[in-house]
């Protein structure tokens, strides 16, 4: 075992050894993999070993599919099968709910370049025929789905890794880690002590434990999962003899199970209600290769429902019964990337689908290491996404809830209630007395809206448009012809002090930094160009200044801050969290409301749009800024919780004789849709350039000290791919939720086509011979962007985010379209995908309402 590596990979699962590969073949070949064990020997042996490219988050689906793509090179690497079966698969909807969620996540798919297909339950029986189809509604084909051997494709990339020079050391427990003051990590093993640069967490059911030992509590917690194998069937052998083909993977919602032919019989694995989790505390180091104890009476539901949709499967004898365990972070998405506060020490783990998600994930983390940044669009992956808040306590009970709705639809308005409330502002039950839907907003309980006193306060759960719509109407109306207050304590905040504060943050950010006293707003790149943040920044003295962004990117910028530190200590940088919380005020009679809260002059000559001050506000210390993420006249106040109580109900009390309304998140995301602001983490995201990104007048060029400048001018000077755009759709009783593919009329020779890859789904006549195959073909326009063809109609792009604007009355959306359509306002141009619909859309240049940005200056 060597004494000095450039990295450390502990963990010997499917996703240790594929960070190992990728780490080799970008070409850091000093790196070592140490497991405790064997390799598998946690819960990569025992897993069901199934692969897809559906995922709800196109990002995560797109690095899925890289996944797949990649086991027949590490075949062909290593000289390891991995026990490959490309089947295909279909999801089956049971209501017409389900079928929804189906035709969105078709939908989506299109742009990702995928080929699934929505078909009939006839259709899905004749590649299925243990199922009884008129239990279902309809179904989806995706033909890159499939099975392999877990400890194969293990030993594949483990085999891969070591012919580029990575070395493996086995049956060899890490039990500290420790660093030094240059940095350098201490791996001390039972073996002996390896030393290193990088320490990258791939400990799988034991990385809670390896977090520990480095003084972080990383939210992941393990299940048990069960699955059974029948004895071999004879439909099954039946149907392989007649069709030369396996039996396809099977998703049943209704039933909450998967199958697959395993054999000459079937696999079926269920993520039952009754989940348990396994170990909720600690991990037993010498747990390896064993089982669990089947519980089949828990599965026993599910079972139910799954004989009496595939009847075929009920009469077959039970082989065996597999329960293991496997982890979970709460959101069901892997933990991967930098852990904030520490140098140099990377987490892999939590990677519930590694046969889906593994070679994914290596890729990513390994870029990210090599080359300062993953890549992709990782925000679904990354550890930076959960706060303090998610808990020992937190993270076992919101596991559990994922782990029984791993087949549930998710929709929009769907708030979920296991681990709540963690964070509560001051006023929180002051909002629940007046009849708020709460929501989670990083772990802090929102106000979402408000129901009319004497009803319910509860969303009902939809894809069209529910119950909260009209209420969200008045509250939008109300604020923009009287004044409304909400609470933003939801915002992240932030203090950057001392005598090199200035240059600092002229470094970080694309905007010049303000005068005292004044706000800009400003992105901030990362040195490839790229977005990965979004600003308001006030200088609030000399050598002080506050910056408020988006709260669920806390981690991720402090991440990135510290990296930037000055090293001589010339800069204080302080995140309050809940320790600063705020209201905002905004309407055109908001002015006259704050002259009435404080002592001082705030009229339009004394207190300019984008002033910052410290003030007294209603008696309590506050900041003021006048800016709101309305769009209209308004002022952002913040002051320390204890006095957050006070100033509201002095806000309410002096509103009365304007009618003041009190609105919610959902109000406030309408009315910045008819201003065309953009929102953090749906079209600002670090896949973006800054132009691409449409935030052309936040950007200094002239200035030439801030991070990722030259990416920038090489954007500028080539002019962007892509741009952000806002779209008016006609839309009926469903707006867009993000993601949804956007088509335009573009003539034949619009970019080049490229030949169909994969297959579509195969059609049966009675006798069980393929008849025809699929309609779908997919291209690759001039940008780069892979779409599908309808004659002159093709995929250009993809909405981000939307909804209904309630003052302009108007559908919106947001998305990113080829730059040569972006300023193209005719109608019949585009259409937008809407559950499976296309409706017409187009392009809106300047904003809807108040364009000229009158009201919010005057």
């Amino acid at each position: 075992m060597k004494s000095h590596v450039k990295a450390v990979v502990i963990g010997g699962g499917v996703v240790g050894c594929s960070v190992l590969f990728h780490l080799a073949r970008a070409g850091w070949t000093d790196v070592m993999l140490i497991e405790r064990s064997e390799l598998t020997s946690g819960s990569s042996w025992h897993a069901a070993g199934g692969f897809h490219t559906l995922n709800g988050d196109p990002n995560v689906a797109k690095l899925q599919a890289y996944t797949v793509q990649l086991y027949k090179e590490i075949e062909e690497l290593s000289g390891q099968s991995c026990g490959l079966h490309l089947t295909g698969g279909v999801m089956m909807a049971d209501t017409p709910e389900r079928m929804d969620f189906l035709r969105l996540s078709h939908a989506k798919g299109r742009y990702l370049g995928m080929e699934t297909e929505l078909i009939t339950p006839s259709e899905a029986k004749a590649m299925f025929p243990l199922m009884d189809e008129k239990n279902f509604v309809g179904a989806m084909w995706d033909p890159v789905e499939g099975h392999l051997d877990p400890s194969g494709t293990t030993h594949a990339y483990a085999k891969a890794a070591k012919n580029l020079g990575a070395e493996i050391v086995l049956r060899n427990r890490v039990v500290e880690l420790t660093q030094d003051p240059d940095g350098t990590w201490n791996v001390i093993t039972e073996q002996g002590t390896v030393k290193a640069e990088h320490v990258v967490n791939c400990g799988g059911l034991w990385a809670r434990e390896v977090g520990r030992m480095v003084g972080v509590e990383l939210p992941l917690l393990a299940m048990e999962h069960m699955y059974l194998l029948t004895e071999p069937m004879p439909e099954v052998e039946a149907f392989n003899k007649e069709t030369g083909r396996e039996m396809i993977g099977v998703i049943d919602f209704k039933g909450e199970i998967y199958t697959r032919q395993e054999r000459n019989g079937i696999l079926l694995g269920t993520y039952e209600k009754a989940a348990k989790p396994w170990s909720p505390v600690n991990t037993p180091w010498n747990f390896g290769h064993e089982l669990l104890q089947p519980d089949i009476d828990r599965i026993a539901p599910s079972l139910e429902v799954g004989f009496r949709h595939f009847p075929g499967i009920e009469k077959a004898g039970i082989k065996q019964i597999i329960n293991g365990p496997f982890t979970f972070a709460p959101d069901g998405n892997p933990l991967v990337g930098p852990v904030q506060g520490l140098t140099n020490f990377w987490c892999a783990c939590a990677v519930m689908a590694g046969f889906s998600q593994g070679g994914g994930v290596g890729l990513a983390l390994s870029n990210w290491m090599v080359n300062g940044d993953p890549g992709f669009d990782v925000w679904g992956m990354d550890v930076a996404r959960f706060g303090e808040w998610a808990s020992l306590r937190y993270t076992n009970a919101k596991v559990r809830e994922n782990y029984s709705r791993r087949f549930s639809i998710r929709f929009p308005n769907e708030e979920l209630p296991a681990a709540r409330p963690a964070q509560t502002t001051p006023l929180y039950d002051t909002m629940v007395a007046n009849n708020a839907v709460m929501g989670d907003s990083w772990g802090l309980e929102t106000p979402l809206w408000f129901a009319p006193k004497g009803s319910e306060p509860k969303d009902i759960v939809s894809f069209h448009r529910s119950n909260d719509f009209e209420h969200i109407g008045n509250e939008v109306r109300t604020t923009r012809e009287r004044v409304g207050v909400t609470e933003i304590a939801n915002f992240a905040k932030y203090e950057v002090s001392g005598p090199g504060a200035e240059d600092f943050l002229n470094r970080l950010m694309t905007n010049r930094m303000p005068k005292k006293g004044r706000l800009v707003l400003t992105p901030m790149l990362n040195e490839f160009g790229r977005l990965i943040g979004d600003f308001t920044i006030a200088k609030t003295a000399d050598e002080k200044f506050m910056i408020w962004g988006s709260s669920a990117a806390q981690k991720y910028h402090m991440r990135w801050f510290e990296k930037q530190l000055p090293k001589d200590g010339s800069v204080r940088l302080h995140r309050f969290d809940q320790t600063l919380v705020g209201l905002s005020i905004a309407g055109p009679k908001a002015q006259a409301l704050l002259a009435k809260l404080v002592d001082e002059d705030v009229s339009t000559k004394a207190f300019r749009f984008m002033d910052f001050r410290e003030m007294a506000v209603g008696g309590a210390p506050c900041m003021v800024n006048r800016i709101t993420y309305t769009g209209d006249l308004g002022y952002e106040i913040w002051m320390a919780p204890a006095y957050q109580r006070l100033v509201y109900a002095a806000i309410k009390q002096a509103g009365e004789e304007f009618g003041i309304v009190d609105f919610g998140m959902r109000a406030l995301l309408s009315m910045r849709l008819e201003k065309n602001f953009p929102t953090w983490f749906r079209e600002l995201r670090p896949i973006y350039g800054v132009f691409e990104g449409s935030m052309d007048r936040f950007i200094k060029m002239e200035k030439n000290d801030f991070i990722g400048r030259d990416a920038a001018a090489r954007e500028l000077e080539a002019g962007p791919k892509l741009r952000r755009v806002s779209f008016l759709v006609d839309a009926r009783d469903a707006d867009v939720m993000g993601d949804e593919p956007i088509w335009a009329k573009v003539p034949t020779d619009y970019g080049t086509v490229e030949k169909p890859h994969g297959y579509g789904a195969p059609r049966f006549d009675e006798s069980g011979k393929e008849v025809s195959g699929s309609k779908a073909a997919n291209g690759s326009d001039s940008s780069g962007i892979r779409g599908i063809v309808d004659g002159d109609w093709r995929v250009v792009g993809w909405v981000t985010s939307g909804g209904f604007a309630h003052y302009v009355e108007k559908s919106m959306a947001q998305g990113y379209v080829p730059a040569a359509l972006a300023e193209n306002e005719a109608e019949g141009l585009f259409e937008i995908e809407i559950l499976g619909r296309r409706r017409p859309a187009r392009i809106n240049v300047a904003p809807p309402f108040d364009p000229a940005g009158e009201k919010m200056r005057g």
